[in-house]
């Protein structure tokens, strides 16, 4: 079964456009920033922008659980780019979205 989704995962196929980069920035990111991101990937996942009370526990449990191994995941990445700049980033981004929605 890992196999299968590791080869499913390297095949390129793509993953939702809104789950953002989180490697290798200057400044580094945050414990939140992971954490949220964790959120985002668990609603999406789910179904649930906000879950009920019987399953707020599985939901919560399973961001937590995301943002723990992501981080770890992040710690243990090397490269030998230099680090990308958030503000460039976003300006690129914003660039991009004016380019294909338009301006607002």
């Amino acid at each position: 079964m890992y196999a299968a989704a590791r080869d499913k995962i390297l095949s390129g196929n793509r993953i939702c456009r809104n789950i953002k980069n989180l490697f290798n920035f200057d400044p580094p990111i945050t414990d939140d920033e992971v954490r949220a991101a964790a959120l985002q990937f668990v609603r999406k996942i789910s179904g649930l922008n906000k879950p009920s009370k019987v399953n707020e526990l599985a939901f919560l449990t399973a961001v937590d659980e995301t943002a723990d191994v992501s981080k770890r995941l992040l710690r243990s990445l090397e490269t030998n780019a230099p680090p990308k700049n958030r503000e460039e980033e976003a300006a690129k981004a914003k660039a991009r979205g004016a380019a294909r929605f338009g301006v607002r």
